[in-house]
């Protein structure tokens, strides 16, 4: 006998609640794990990433990432041969079982790749986590369907994100525009929900701050106008850096023994590189911290702007795995900062390097992800800014994809997360296509139950 509306409406909101404490509390481990393995690969105990590279000596620089990037092969040599690890957003969107234990190992393997020094986001990993977590925490939840399953997942995704960064915004907003699609109330409401209070239970490390810190520095309201300057700079950036990462990510997946000996090489590599420009190394908000401290020189800024797609590229075409986002989001970063350090070297001003930086970082990510609203969004919540600069974040991201939508189209571009663009299939009243083919293929005497 079917169970009735209110009964699974129930369960859905339970089933919302449990992803949204389990977001968070793989939020918090995968916090925990990254730190202690930055702590353990550059051996310091307060202050962040890059004050503990800095203070670091050059052979454990050098020779940390080399390690960390050994250890990281040999693990997914191990778990590669013996099981498959397919995409996040894929396996959501085709509503595909949930590898568990295969996720949250390679959700382990990514943290140790990054916290040791490799240019990966670290955001991939609390989102496979999260959705991991959720699928075993809801599992017992008999009467959900499985449209309901996958937005569950969806938000699990999102709130992973949302509660390592602190951007509990951003968080629901990934899930349901990035990785669902929709604006459907029941997913909009899910999303909101799991994000906050994942946010809330990570907030027991992020201290409910924001993940970069903003100068006390004033600002103008001109810089408005240098959001349409710097809009042709980010798409020429982010369509470059979307190529380059397509170009480097391997046909297959590396399952051999190959990744050991490929990996700790680009860790040496960026250990050689962290010599020069310290920023280099992690996830990429070294790169923020310093544009936002106004740390950055015209060379650094164009060096940093050159070696950060470039080491990434280096380690995904040596068989890492790991986010796109903030090496996407630094790059931009860095293509803002040389920028406004050109224009301020060439005609004596003195633009506000870290509101033009941030912008150029918006902009960067709004063409990598096809997402401007999202993205101004993102780039706001993750420094907390004065409010009238998010209209100079949204101008930037949306005249810079309003341009390549202009030159390219609305084509789905190269893949900067989970090797998969969920967000790029049609929507009809709301849902992703993938529902529609699965109500499509119940025999007429057996309504959707949607």
């Amino acid at each position: 006998m079917a169970s009735s509306p209110h009964r699974r409406n129930l369960d859905f909101f339970c089933a919302v609640v449990i992803v949204g404490l389990l977001a968070g509390v793989a939020g918090l481990a995968t916090t925990a794990v990254l730190r202690f393995v930055e702590h353990a690969t550059y051996h310091y105990s307060l202050g962040t990433l890059l004050a503990g590279i800095t203070g670091s000596s050059p052979v454990r620089r050098a020779l940390g990432p080399v390690v960390g990037g050994a250890l990281a092969g040999l693990g997914w040599w191990i778990l590669r041969r013996s099981t498959r690890v397919p995409p996040l957003a894929q396996t959501i969107d085709r509503q595909e079982r949930i590898p568990r234990l295969a996720w949250s190992l390679d959700a382990a393997l990514q943290v140790l790749l990054v916290g040791s020094g490799a240019s990966l986001g670290r955001e991939g990993a609390p989102r496979q986590f999260a959705a991991a977590l959720g699928d075993f925490g809801t599992a017992w939840l008999k009467r959900l369907s499985s449209h309901d399953r996958q937005i569950l997942l969806a938000c699990a995704a999102g709130a992973g994100l949302g509660a390592v960064y602190a951007v509990p915004l951003a968080g629901a907003l990934f899930a349901v525009r990035i990785t669902l699609n929709t604006w459907h109330p029941r997913a909009v409401g899910a999303a909101f929900l799991t994000s906050s209070l994942a946010v809330a239970i990570c907030s027991a490390v992020t201290h409910d701050q924001p993940n970069l810190a903003w100068p006390s520095a004033e600002s103008s309201y001109l810089l408005t106008a240098h959001g349409l300057i710097l809009a042709p700079v980010t798409l020429a950036v982010g369509l470059a850096f979307n190529r380059l990462m397509a170009a480097a990510r391997p046909a297959r997946v590396m399952r051999t023994w190959v990744l050991i000996p490929a990996l700790a090489a680009a860790g040496l590599v960026m250990g050689i590189c962290s010599h020069w420009w310290p920023e280099l190394p992690g996830n990429g908000r070294s790169i923020l911290t310093v544009s936002l401290a106004s740390g950055m020189t015209l060379s650094g800024a164009a060096a940093i702007l050159v070696l950060k797609p470039l080491l990434t590229a280096l380690f995904l075409r040596a068989g890492g795995a790991g986010g796109m986002l903030t090496p996407s989001l630094a790059t931009g970063a860095a293509a803002g900062s040389a920028l406004v350090l050109l224009i301020n070297w060439a005609a004596g001003t003195h633009l506000h390097t870290p509101a033009v930086s941030l912008a150029g970082a918006a902009g960067v990510l709004a063409v990598t992800q096809d997402s401007p609203i999202w993205a101004a969004i993102f780039v706001w919540e993750l420094a907390h800014p004065p409010l009238w600069l998010f209209l100079v974040f949204l101008l930037t991201a949306c005249a810079a994809y309003g341009l390549k939508v202009l030159t390219l189209g609305r084509r789905p571009s190269s893949p900067t997360h989970s090797g998969y663009r969920a967000r790029m299939l049609p929507v009809r009243c709301g849902y992703p296509l993938a529902m529609l083919r699965s109500e499509r293929s119940q025999p007429p005497s057996s309504p959707s139950s949607m």
